[in-house]
């Protein structure tokens, strides 16, 4: 829970949510992540020492900053030797431990970036999966992937700019200002302005960066989502001489982006002059002071100004990027905004103390009414019916009649606003529809296969199937041709670089994937409508054998008739609601919508 003060814009509301998101992440983390800011701090405080020791070989065996008789001069060149060796020594000793300090801490913040940007991802995405099928409908495939690929990168970039350049800055601006207050309080004193000051007017600056990142990462996840689109139905994109129709969109895209991108580098760049500009200004600032200190007070070595001036190098360079980190920051602020959105976004609800169904004995429609939200009518409207194991019904009706959305809703993918679907006579809503779902096979019209071997693709639905069990329901799907054509049997790869396979026998490994699943529930969804004559009088026959066998509820859904005369039940649908039911003779005696349709295709055929 967060609690805000009235007065916090809301800006900066979603910006504090924001990183505490990222800083709940990190928790899990905070043992590496400690260990990682203690030696970025060791890196720097050993790295700083140089400046130091160089100061003291400087005023110790250069020179004598009394202007009196020379300091080395009065030493024997034994003890000349040691001292200055001593000091070289002692300043390779601390080079050393720097760098091994850098070392260590580098891998460190690379398993944090790793680990967390793998934690980033796999939640988005686990969350992703579990959302209503409904969000998926409204947006492109390849955009919520573009956002959690999107995360991951700038949570990365973000988290090793402020271990490696913000962290190491601001622990050398302590030990520089500390070293400052030993030679003049005034000198720590312009530092503690300086500093601050130029992170507020690079922070003033970046803020049109946020704006102009969020259209970059909004036209991205829309470019990643036409991408997948295009490549996803290039057959259709080639086959209608559409190729450069598709480039110029998505160039057009593109284009877009490159825009924005120059316009943030615009940004970017005028903040670094500024940056430049204004640190010039105060290392100029600074070396006035104490070249005037010197000149005032007498007490300032020569030693001492060479490391001060070393040590505004030291500060101010890295501050330069500070222009740089609050662009990774604004980012990173975007991208965990759009994280957030997703996570924020409720996931399919379950019951608390789900019902187990094991094995559908019967499947009811009670009254039930759906409709989309954005239609003006209801897409089933009062739609009852009851079936058992062992019976086979099938769904018909002309284009729209509610035929796709009765299947949606039977296998959870949507929910009724009115109404209840009864399995074993238990309501969906008191049970868990994944468990439900491990006992659904379905078949698609569109059957997706997978790059791949045979068995590879029936495993994808039961993993711990063996090669009998996979034999098996691919003699049950009537699969011999394709076996006989597979040289090296269900190890054998299919579409690029294997055996060519034909829409038929895309259906029929699609039927032999559902029944590897041993489902109580056997769902047809057009499974013969794209097919040739032939092949669906092929396929047809398949359907019947599988469900003569009573083993399931068997449910068809389809537009040619010729593919459910067999069923025991036919419920006819048109706007949603049944108009006729029955077998098949008693529909054609009816003389209805079913024998106008069946008259149609007879004629057709």
């Amino acid at each position: 829970m967060y609690v805000y003060t009235f007065n916090v814009p809301l800006q900066q509301k979603i910006r504090i949510k924001n990183m505490k998101l990222l800083f709940n992440y990190l928790k899990k983390y905070r043992w590496l992540v400690g260990l990682a800011l203690l030696l970025a701090a060791v890196n720097q405080i050993f790295s700083l020492m140089d400046p130091y020791i160089f100061r003291l070989i400087l005023d110790g065996y250069v020179t004598d900053p009394h202007h009196q008789t020379s300091t080395h001069a009065a030493l024997t060149k034994e003890v000349y030797v040691k001292g200055v060796v001593f000091l070289i020594l002692l300043s390779m000793g601390a080079a050393m431990v720097s760098r091994i300090a850098k070392n260590f801490q580098d891998y460190a913040v690379n398993v944090i970036t790793q680990k967390l940007g793998a934690q980033i991802y796999s939640d988005g995405l686990k969350h992703s999966l579990r959302l209503p099928y409904s969000v998926f409908e409204d947006q492109r495939s390849g955009e919520t992937l573009g956002k959690l690929q999107q995360v991951r990168t700038d949570v990365e970039k973000l988290i090793l700019a402020f271990v490696s350049i913000l962290f190491t800055s601001l622990v050398g601006v302590v030990f520089v200002m500390v070293y400052a207050i030993t030679i003049n309080w005034l000198i720590a004193v312009l530092y503690l302005v300086a500093v601050p000051l130029l992170g507020f007017i690079t922070s003033t600056l970046s803020k049109r960066i946020k704006t102009v990142q969020k259209k970059i990462v909004s036209e991205t996840t829309a470019l990643a989502g036409s991408t997948t689109e295009s490549l996803r139905n290039i057959e259709l994109v080639k086959s209608l001489g559409l190729v450069d129709q598709e480039v110029n969109r998505l160039s057009g895209i593109t284009v877009k982006i490159l825009g924005l991108e120059l316009k943030k580098i615009r940004y970017v760049r005028s903040i670094g002059f500024i940056q430049g500009t204004l640190v010039n200004l105060l290392r100029s600032c600074i070396l006035f002071l104490l070249l005037y200190i010197g000149y005032q007070n007498g007490t300032l070595t020569a030693g001492q100004l060479v490391s001060l001036q070393f040590y505004s190098f030291f500060i101010f360079g890295p501050l330069q990027e500070l222009g740089n980190i609050i662009s990774t920051y604004r980012e990173a602020e975007v991208s965990l905004d759009n994280f957030k959105n997703i996570l924020n976004t409720p996931v399919e609800e379950k019951p608390l103390h789900p019902v187990a169904v094991k094995g559908i004995q019967t499947l009811e429609f009670k009254d039930v009414v759906f409709k989309h939200q954005t239609a003006s009518h209801n897409a089933l409207d009062h739609i009852s019916f009851t079936t058992s194991k062992g019976e086979t019904i099938a769904f018909v009706g002309p284009s729209g009649a509610g035929k796709t959305t009765l299947v949606k809703l039977l296998v959870g993918l949507y929910h009724p606003h009115e109404g209840e679907i009864l399995y074993n006579g238990t309501s969906g809503r008191a049970i868990d529809l994944d468990q439900l779902r491990t006992q659904i096979g379905f078949v698609t019209q569109d059957t997706q296969l997978f790059a791949g071997t045979i068995k590879e693709n029936l495993l994808f639905v039961a993993p711990n199937a063996t090669d009998e069990e996979c034999l098996d329901v691919l003699n049950k799907a009537a699969c011999q041709t394709l076996l006989a054509r597979a040289d090296k049997g269900i190890d054998t790869m299919i579409g690029e670089g294997g055996v060519k396979v034909s829409g038929g026998e895309k259906q029929r490994l699609s039927i032999a994937r559902a029944l590897l699943r041993k489902p109580s529930l056997l769902v047809f969804d057009e499974a013969t409508s794209s097919l040739d004559s032939l092949t669906e009088d092929e396929i047809s026959r398949t359907i019947r054998d599988l469900s003569t066998n009573r083993e399931q509820v068997t449910i068809i859904i389809a537009h040619r008739l010729s593919t459910i005369m067999h069923a025991d039940k036919i419920f006819v649908l048109e706007k949603g609601r049944i108009i006729e039911y029955g077998k098949h003779e008693e529909l054609l005696e009816q003389k209805g919508l079913y024998f106008a349709m069946w008259r149609q295709q007879i004629g057709e055929r």
